[in-house]
This record gives C-alpha cells, structure tokens and sequence, in this order.
C-alpha cells in the first residue's frame, strides 16, 4: 500500500484500521515520526508528528499536523480509531494543542502561539482533545484536555518527564457502546478519564485520580501501556492500567502494589480457570520479576524471583504440549505453565506474538521475522525483506491484527523506504473453524489500543491454542 511521507527526516510509524468512509472496508491511519523523535527523559526540539490516512489502494484521505506544540515520541501521541457514535463509520481521537491543523487544514486553537521551551520540553498553554472525522480529517469536537498537566512537578519531577507520559484506549464501559479513554501519568501520580462521543459532542463519562480520597494505592503502578478486558465478566470492560484495574464506572476494582512495567498480558491465558488471567512484568527490582494473577482480584497465583529491571515479557500458547498459555520474560530463564512450572526451553525473542500457520498455536512475531516455537530450537515462518519494525529496540510492527477476515494474524511493517506499507498475510490453510478476531470485542479494542506507548500484542477473550473448546459466536450488530 504506497504512502507518502511529508517529507526527508520522517520515518512512517505505527497504524491502526477502521471503516473510515463506511463502505465495509478497512482504511489505515498511519502516524509519523520525524528522525529527532525523543523520549519523555531527553531533552531537545523535535520536529512536527503528522497523521494520515489512507485506502488500500494508497489513496491519501487526509493529513492532521499536529503542530509545534506536540512533542514527537513514543510517549506523546496515542491515537485511537474506532466507530464512538455507532453511525458505522469510524472516528480518529487524540490529543491536540495550539497550532494543530486538522485534515481540511482548519488551525485548532492559537496558529501563532509556540509553547516550547530552551529543552524542546511544552510544559505551558492549553492541551486538547478532539475528535476526527474519519471520512474527512476535519476536527468535530475539541475539549481541554483531562487530567490537565497542573503543576509538573507534581507529576514526579520538575522537567517534564513524568508529566507527559501519555496512554489511550477505547473500551465497552456501558456494555453496550464505546468510550475513548485518555490518561496522563504512572510512575507517581495516575489520571484516566473516559469520554463519549455522542451526537457530535465529546462529552465526559468519569475521571479516576490516584490523588482522590482512597486511590493512594493506585499510584505508581500503571505500565508504558494499557490493556482493556471484561474482567470481573459483568458484561462491561475495565482498564487493566499496568499494576492496576479500574472499573467500569471509574472506581478502583484492585491494586497489587508491585508498581510499574513495561508489558502486561490479559486473556484466558489458563482455560482450565474460570475467567481471566493476567501475566505483567516489573521494573522495581525490589518486587518480582513477573507475576501471574487472576485478572478479576489482581490475586497473585505465581510469581518469579525479584532483583532486575524486567524489560520484556509475554504470555501466549506456543508450545502444543503444555496446555494453556506459555509465560516467559527476559529476566527469567524458563519457559512456565499456566501455574508457573517450567515447560521447555525459553523462546528466541520476547516481544510480539502472532497466529501464522494453520494450527491454533501462537507464533512469535519479533522485529521482521515472525518464528515456530520449538522445544529444540524455533523455526523460521516468515523473514521480510526491504522492510523496517518500528520503535527502536522495541522492534515491533507498524501493525498485527486480524485484518483480512481469517482468524489468523496479518502482519504490516513499513517499507524500508518509506513509501509503502506491507501487507503480509499467512500462505498456510487452516482446517479450524474460529470466527474473524475482530469480532470479538478484546480482541478489537486491542487493535485500537496496540498503538499506545510500548506496543504489545492483542488477546481475544477466549482461549486459541491446543485441544482448546469449541470458540465463542460473536453477538454482531450492525450500524444503523
């Protein structure tokens, strides 16, 4: 799919999918990066963050330049892509400033105004939420943005690190029709707010302060990502915030205090329990390496030795001869069980999963390779060629999903150019009967949400892997 960069220095970054124009067919929005992209603890001006979108066919429908006044990095813009008002057509969300200009090139806020400071860091003037129109770009509602930055150093520190680590999502907090959530904070102080989209308007649903009266203990334990799942299985999702879950009405439902992550896993990663689980590594090296918990209480049902920044973990069925998801992470030499036991020998990467072949098995999917697990060695699937992940070390896609209506898992990376974005989807028949991904609602908000911060993986709320049940129908309504 060609795409077409707004110019030398910018390299295409992550993607998301939604029926922009309504005509059943998937359009991209592509984010990109300029080369002097920073993260939050650097200082130095970047360049400008655009955002398009594009038909299959590489037809452009609009260019959002976010302005001056939004910092170029991994922690600053999460955009959202889903259909908020139900008129089957999806909108793009995310956060905004003085000097954004829309995709009919209409200016939000002060054209003029230029907010940065002497280290590139935008610690003043107002912030913003708007809403896209998916068919045209144009800005259709605007609203400050919540929680505000207030004082900056209230966040954690006095530079603007903290104060702008950024996480979005979209999530089923009535059961019924999606909310956008956007949140600010999760080394020290936590703020999520929920918004809806109704009738043209954002307007706000709930916001959760570790800072509020009894929230103490959410503070500090939110990941560099967020997951979304019907935990507590009441027919409403909730936002598993790292460490963390808040409720459907945005009240705490539980906190474990083992702090901050940068990955967490949630699906039914052991079919043998009733529910969900929850798989999260830590980077306090006073708290365990990872642990394995029910997603409904945050109850600690295993954990792994304690003392190492734990940088990469992930929890999926790899392995056909132990039933259930496989957990493993880079500070722990095993690869264990549902309930913790040592199964076989530690995979070749730790980073992003993928179902490739025609068995319900997951793949490993790692920088531009996707991999066969093995207990003897991983087989090779699947290597790109003039292609690029994503994201520095983290190495991960511009986008996976389920995109092309088979259960199975297309992969996209840019091309090592620029000027396209590659497709690349299974050669293999399957024999397995499993209904589009997509269809399941986890599994869809997770597409919306895998562009946030540290990409990680999406999970259906059902079980794929060996001798599992027969898969769940999904409930399908349809737009108007």
């Amino acid at each position: 799919m060609p795409i077409s960069s707004p110019g030398s220095g910018y390299s295409a970054n992550d993607a998301s999918v939604g029926d922009l124009d309504g005509d059943g067919d998937y359009e991209f929005v592509l984010k990109w990066d300029p080369d002097n992209a920073k993260d939050n603890s650097q200082s130095g001006v970047t360049g400008t963050v655009f955002v398009d979108a594009y038909r299959l066919d590489g037809t452009r429908l609009w260019r959002i330049d976010l302005g001056r006044n939004i910092r170029a990095g991994a922690h600053y813009t999460q955009f959202q892509v889903y259909d908020y008002d139900g008129d089957g057509r999806a909108e793009v969300a995310m956060k905004t400033a003085d000097g954004t200009r829309d995709g009919r090139g209409t200016v939000i806020g002060d054209a003029g105004a230029d907010h940065r400071n002497s280290g590139g860091y935008i610690l003043t003037g107002p912030e913003f939420l708007t809403m896209f129109d998916g068919r045209t770009g144009a800005a259709v509602s605007t609203v400050n943005y919540d929680p505000p930055r207030g004082t900056v150093s209230s966040w954690g520190d006095s530079y603007g690190n903290r104060v702008d680590r950024f996480l979005a999502g979209t999530a089923y907090l009535d059961g019924a029709r999606p909310s956008l959530v956007m949140a600010r904070g999760y080394y020290t102080r936590a703020v999520v707010a929920a918004w809806d989209f109704r009738n043209g308007a954002l307007t706000k649903r709930w916001t959760f302060d570790s800072t509020s009266s009894g929230n103490s203990g959410y503070a500090g334990q939110g990941n560099h990502s967020l997951s979304v799942a019907d935990v507590d299985q009441d027919g409403r999702d909730e936002i598993v915030y790292g460490a963390a879950t808040i409720d459907d009405n945005g009240r705490g439902l539980w906190t474990t205090g083992l702090g901050h992550g940068d990955a967490g896993h949630v699906g039914d990663l052991d079919p043998s329990r009733p529910g969900l689980e929850y798989f999260k590594v830590s980077e306090d090296t006073s708290k365990p390496g990872s642990w394995f918990a029910d997603a409904r209480t945050g109850q600690r049902l295993w954990t792994t030795a304690s003392g190492s920044d734990n940088g990469r973990g992930v929890s999926g069925d790899i392995h056909p001869g132990s039933p259930g998801a496989e957990s493993w992470s880079n500070a722990d030499g095993s690869l264990r069980s549902p309930t913790g036991v040592t199964v076989g020998r530690k995979p070749s990467s730790a980073n992003f999963l993928i179902w490739w072949d025609g068995d319900p098995t997951r793949e490993l999917l790692d920088q531009t390779r996707v991999d066969k697990y093995g207990t003897g060695g991983d087989t090779r699937l699947l290597t790109g060629t003039d292609v690029a992940s994503n994201n520095g070390t983290k190495a991960t896609p511009a986008l996976s999903a389920d995109i092309l209506g088979d259960w199975r898992e297309e992969v996209v990376w840019r091309k090592s150019d620029n000027t396209a974005l590659r497709i690349h989807s299974t050669p293999n028949q399957t024999d397995r009967r499993i209904p589009t991904l997509m269809h399941d609602t986890q599994y869809r908000v997770a597409i919306a949400w895998q562009n946030t911060a540290y990409n990680q993986p999406p999970h259906p709320s059902f079980h794929i892997g060996n001798g599992m049940t027969t898969p769940p129908w999904p409930d399908v309504h349809y737009a108007g």
